[in-house]
């Protein structure tokens, strides 16, 4: 007896300190780098110190660098799958498989060394695996020094030189750059094209470049006095170096990465916005594009005051838009995006990179996993941004991305929201569970919640996680606090499967003065069911139906609009009106179309004549 209670009484007490190792943590990676870069051959040596801390309660014997460059080489696994995808990227296509050596990128890590004493490594595609010579203890600090050599691709996917809009260099995941370690383990994912996941810092980058460039980046500029181009302080004369190159020094706080452009023609805007962030703005030269990047920069300021107002306040002191890329992607405190576009295009996709700055960079989700997080609150918040500033005036602005993942629903392709970004079989598959769907997730559960609770729910997010690396688990939990409903079966059946919404109206039975209505749930997708029931006067009545696992009921609703809960394993509901059958004119279910249900024609009643 004494050896069992023993053992249970040592149980317990594992148990116990397990449940508190689960609190949270996370690394920090401190950069400071030195770069030189040759504008002839697009070439550039690096010197990288890095500070790592590791916050983690584990033992790490070994770490993992990422060398995202190194994807830009025939072969590559980037090259590979988009030469295997049934539906690749155009805008890679085969090209990575037709760029000769000159053109083709690299990463190479020449020298590195832990505390002054050299590691062993081995470059492995696009990331470095590195073997320590003493693990790092947890709450243990050391400092990597590493020098390092690359060479800038053809601008193909996100990073490279001579854009087709003639951008010189766009230097997004440029330098060998730590993978995460978290609660999972090191996120040290091959550069396949997608997504990505990095560990939180300051970085200290000094960039010594021709002259003649002039460069926008991550952080704030240290020496703008020295550099001039509408950088320095309003009144000073610029004293420049002699020389033919010119050192820019950049300081960011609290980011997740570090990236920048340069291109010798770039007109250099400044606006300070009503919350003191200063907006930079660097485009070509170009009459074709000034007047809608001139139109672009109050629009910028409107739509950073209206996230602020909806998430909260953007932290960083600046935020640049600088034309370059492939399109629109988002960097720490700056967007890369092509700028030979319409005024409602450009805007729409500053809108869009714009709002990652909160999904993406402040409230830092693992993206490779949960890219919806990232991809879908930002077109679900974008969309509504851009319909106020804008003035669109669209009753749902979201509309389209309703249209889009009931395409998908539809398709019999989709996957799980769940798939790592590189393993969805169709890329467009993956564009509408990313964005699409993921925008959905939010909308409809304002349907679920009702708006208010949504709103309090993504503006308790940003306090709770600003500066983590949030799960889908730790946002659904934010919403449940902020209601008292349980969700975790929204969170569950929307992102971990493919089961669909689709009720219907099954039945309407006179029954005396009275008529009965069966509902039908036809999807394996669970969900609270609003009715509306319109009469021959001209009136009608809303009718709220809760599920029985939500173990909550939606406010809004009077207690006589309010009927049993519907347990989900019933496939069928009825409930009456006490009105008879003749006249009743038409009932709905969800007239507000918020709830994706993917068979609409059997929500009304009487059906749609084609039926």
């Amino acid at each position: 007896m004494k050896k069992g209670i023993l053992a249970l009484a040592l149980f317990t007490c594992l148990t116990i300190t397990a449940q508190n190792n689960t609190s949270y943590w996370q690394q920090e990676a401190n950069y400071s780098m030195n770069v030189d870069m040759n504008v002839k051959n697009f070439q550039y040596t690096g010197e990288q110190e890095l500070e790592y801390t590791n916050n983690s309660p584990d033992t790490l014997k070994r770490v993992f660098y990422h060398l995202f460059f190194n994807a830009f080489q025939p072969g590559s696994e980037m090259d590979i799958r988009s030469r295997t995808i049934a539906d690749p990227d155009p805008r890679v296509g085969d090209r990575i498989s037709k760029l000769t050596p000159s053109q083709q990128g690299y990463l190479k890590v020449n020298t590195l060394t832990r505390n002054g004493k050299p590691l062993q490594f081995e470059e492995v595609g696009t990331v470095l695996e590195v073997e320590l010579d003493e693990p790092i203890l947890p709450g243990e600090t050391v400092n990597f020094s590493m020098k390092f050599a690359g060479q800038v691709p053809e601008q193909i996917r996100r990073s490279g030189r001579n854009s087709s809009e003639g951008v010189a260099l766009s230097m997004v995941q440029w330098y060998p750059k730590i993978a995460e370690y978290d609660f999972e383990g090191w996120h040290a994912d091959p550069y396949i094209g997608r997504e990505w996941h990095g560990v939180w810092g300051d970085y200290d980058v000094k960039i010594n470049i021709d002259k003649n460039y002039i460069l926008g980046a991550s952080g704030i500029l240290q020496n703008a006095n020295e550099i001039g181009y509408g950088y320095e302080d309003e009144g000073v004369k610029v004293k420049r170096k002699k020389g033919d190159k010119l050192t820019w020094h950049f300081v960011a706080e609290d980011v997740i990465d570090f990236a920048w452009a340069a291109d010798p023609e770039y007109i250099h805007d400044k606006r300070t916005a009503a919350d003191g962030t200063v907006l930079h703005f660097l485009y070509k030269n170009n009459p074709e594009i000034i007047e809608n990047w001139k139109n672009l920069q109050p629009k910028t300021e409107e739509l950073l005051l209206y996230f602020n107002e909806n998430i909260g306040p953007y932290p960083w002191p600046q935020y640049s838009v600088i034309q370059g890329g492939d399109g629109g992607m988002e960097y720490a405190m700056l967007t890369l995006i092509t700028g030979e576009r319409n005024f409602g295009s450009l805007v729409g996709v500053t809108a869009h990179e714009l709002a990652h700055a909160w999904f993406q960079h402040l409230l830092a989700t693992n993206e490779s996993k949960h890219e919806w997080m990232d991809e879908g609150f930002t077109s679900y918040i974008s969309d509504l941004a851009m319909n106020e500033v804008m003035e669109q005036g669209q009753e749902n602005p979201l509309a389209g991305n309703y249209r889009s993942y009931m395409r998908l629903a539809t398709s019999g392709v989709e996957q799980p929201q769940t798939t790592h970004a590189d393993r969805y079989t169709y890329n467009a598959a993956y564009g509408a569970t990313a964005y699409s769907k993921g925008a959905v997730f939010l909308s409809q559960l304002g349907y679920v919640i009702g708006e208010e609770n949504l709103q309090k729910t993504i503006k308790r997010y940003y306090d709770e996680w600003k500066f983590k690396h949030p799960t889908p688990n730790d946002f659904i939990r934010v919403a449940e606090k902020v209601t008292g409903a349980e969700l975790d079966w929204y969170l569950n059946d929307w992102t971990r499967t493919t089961n669909v919404i689709d009720y219907g109206i099954h039945a309407v039975e006179e029954e005396g003065n009275n008529t009965r209505i069966v509902l039908v749930r036809n999807g394996e997708m669970p969900m609270p069911i609003e009715v509306e029931v319109t009469y021959n006067d001209g009136t009608s009545e809303e009718i709220y139906i809760p599920l029985q696992m939500m173990r909550w009921e939606k406010p809004g609703f009077e207690e006589e609009q309010i009927r049993k809960d519907w347990a989900w394993a019933y496939p069928t509901y009825s409930f009456t009106v006490d009105k008879p059958k003749s006249q009743i004119s038409s009932i709905e279910i969800d007239p507000s179309q918020m709830m994706a249900d993917v068979k609409r024609s059997n929500n009304v009643y009487p059906k749609p004549q084609q039926e």
